[in-house]
């Protein structure tokens, strides 16, 4: 049986962290490749590093850390979530909420006629569903031949 000191299991250990690290790592000169595949005298020595920094003890976030420090974000292809990249995480989030605010808002105005909601009022009771659609025919326009713009469209380009 072999034991926890095995040389060979040791170096099979350093092995599978230091490719899971170098994976993670771009390669400075090749910009598209990790370190892991790459061939750039800048990866082979980061690979070096990386093996090195294993063999002293250090942890993979300690690795993380010191390649960062010395090489700027951008060697991480998973750049950590901050106040200076939240906008950019959330903007696709923020966009997609306040378009979907945008159309809830032009469906809702599209069924409130305040016609509708003064006679509602008048009558005590509310319309059928029949009764308001008959009304809303009634009172909507027909819409233009024109392709119509939104009001802030129309006011941004000064008509």
């Amino acid at each position: 049986m072999a034991s926890d000191d095995d040389p060979v299991k040791k170096n099979q250990i350093v092995e599978a962290r230091a490719r899971s690290i170098s994976h993670n790592v771009r390669c400075t000169e090749c910009g598209s490749q990790s370190i892991e595949e790459s061939q750039a005298d800048v990866a082979i020595l980061l690979r070096k590093l990386i093996r090195d920094e294993i063999r002293s003890g250090k942890s993979d976030k300690e690795i993380y850390k010191k390649l960062e420090d010395d090489f700027g974000e951008t060697v991480l292809y998973a750049p950590k979530f901050d106040m200076q990249t939240a906008a950019l995480w959330l903007s696709p989030v923020l966009f997609a909420g306040a378009a979907a605010g945008v159309w809830a808002y032009s469906k809702h105005r599209q069924k409130t006629n305040v016609h509708i909601m003064a006679l509602n009022l008048v009558r005590g009771i509310p319309l059928t569903p029949r009764e308001k659609e008959t009304m809303l025919d009634v009172l909507t326009p027909p819409p233009s031949q024109v392709a119509r713009t939104s009001s802030w469209w129309r006011r941004w380009r000064g008509q």
